[in-house]
């Protein structure tokens, strides 16, 4: 027993991590993943190859089906913690990582087929957008549909999210399958309470809206950090860890408020290896492709509608942004209450920026390789917190 225990304490000095994010949850999670980075603990891709389940955010009764889901499908020793606030973060952690080491090791309780990662954690399966699939031994089985050269194929319907690896928190897509193609795609969003914090993104904006003070340099430096959390998101779906992990570096340091040129003196070696990498190009050439008057159509006015072409091309805006804003990052200024352009669009329009962001994406993924559609997703990355702030002046009397 003293030998298996020693072991067991051996496996979880580094314990696998599988984050689930609520919508609202953006600050949160961004100091848990850099306490994770500076404790050296992973994230892992799934419930098989996690220890430590750690939730960000408030729980819901929605959120609570798929996050026990993925409690299920952990495998013995493993812990639980969530972290609502920045301030519990590192306290919650060391909670987990103790009842790991020390707590009781009991055995696995099999899953099933509802409690596997990715695809499989959300949601019913017995029917999708209206197509009935066949059921046996309650499994849901293919059915046929024609194909774009006509020919009778399986179609599978596989949901993605709301919980993977660099992925929307709070995001699900459910796609139709012909082999390897998107025939069809199709957008949900996990439900969550109204949040009376603004979005983390959108904050220096907002408050320049509502004639707060906000300096050029505040504005510039969130900007700066955004476009860098969305391209660590991108270069790590695209399997380019180390310039991930750079991008991430940057985006904390840019959040944790150093001097422009040592921000610069960091950003400019990335940004110039990530621009002139050929083999990105070639691995996302012709992906996802979003014409500026497709954009404009649906309301798109951020840097997918700058971009005016394919994956690549929405990267390449997020390093000039990156790049321009990290010179901006001191500018004692003040932000004029009409410069309103965050990271992923205007704020000042009737709907949230990543709204149109979301009805333009089934588009894009359809007739793409599926292997493709996570890339197609992180070029776009909406933020779903967006979608349940409640403005001050959209409250009740009582609020």
């Amino acid at each position: 027993m003293e030998l298996r225990n020693r072991f067991l304490r051996a496996a979880t000095v580094r314990p696998g991590v599988l984050l689930a994010v609520s919508p609202g949850a953006t600050r949160e999670r961004l100091f848990v993943e850099a306490e994770l980075q500076r404790r050296g603990w992973p994230c892992v891709a799934g419930p098989a190859s996690a220890d430590l389940l750690v939730r960000v955010g408030e729980p819901t009764t929605t959120e609570d089906d798929w996050a026990e889901r993925l409690w299920l499908g952990i495998p013995a020793p493993r812990a639980r913690v969530t972290v609502r606030d920045v301030e519990q973060a590192a306290d919650a952690l060391d909670r987990g990582h103790a009842a790991l080491v020390t707590g009781p090791h009991g055995h696995h309780q099999n899953p099933g087929p509802a409690a596997e990662s990715g695809p499989s954690a959300h949601g019913d399966h017995d029917s999708h957008g209206g197509h009935e699939m066949a059921v046996v031994a309650g499994l849901p089985m293919a059915d046929r549909a024609d194909d774009r050269d006509g020919l009778r194929l399986d179609r599978l319907h596989v949901p993605l999210g709301p919980v993977l690896p660099d992925w929307p928190a709070g995001l699900v897509l459910r796609l139709e399958l012909q082999g390897d193609v998107v025939q069809g795609a199709a957008v949900e969003r996990i439900a969550v309470p109204a949040c009376l914090r603004p979005p983390f993104w959108n904050e220096p904006w907002l408050h320049a809206s509502a004639g707060d003070g906000v300096t050029r340099g505040d504005a510039a430096r969130r900007l700066c950090a955004a476009h860098l959390d969305s391209l660590g998101r991108f270069l790590a779906v695209a399997g380019w860890d180390d310039a991930a992990a750079g991008a991430r570096y940057g985006r904390d340091r840019a959040l944790t408020g150093v001097a422009t040129a040592e921000l610069q003196s960091f950003l400019c070696p990335l940004i110039r290896r990530v621009r002139r990498s050929r083999t990105l190009r070639w691995l996302t050439a012709g992906l996802g492709v979003l014409s500026s008057e497709h954009a404009h159509h649906f309301g798109v006015t951020g840097p997918a509608l700058l971009a005016d072409g394919d994956v690549h091309s929405r990267m390449l805006v997020w390093l000039d942004g990156i790049e321009r804003s990290a010179g901006d990052c001191d500018d004692p200024g003040a932000l004029g209450a009409t410069a309103l352009t965050a990271p992923r669009g205007r704020t000042d329009g009737p709907t949230p920026p990543s709204e149109a962001l979301m009805e333009v994406l089934p588009g894009l993924l359809e007739g793409a390789e599926f292997a493709c559609a996570r890339l197609i997703v992180a070029s776009l990355d909406p933020d779903l917190d967006e979608f349940n702030w409640t403005p001050r002046a959209a409250r009740g009397p009582d609020d």
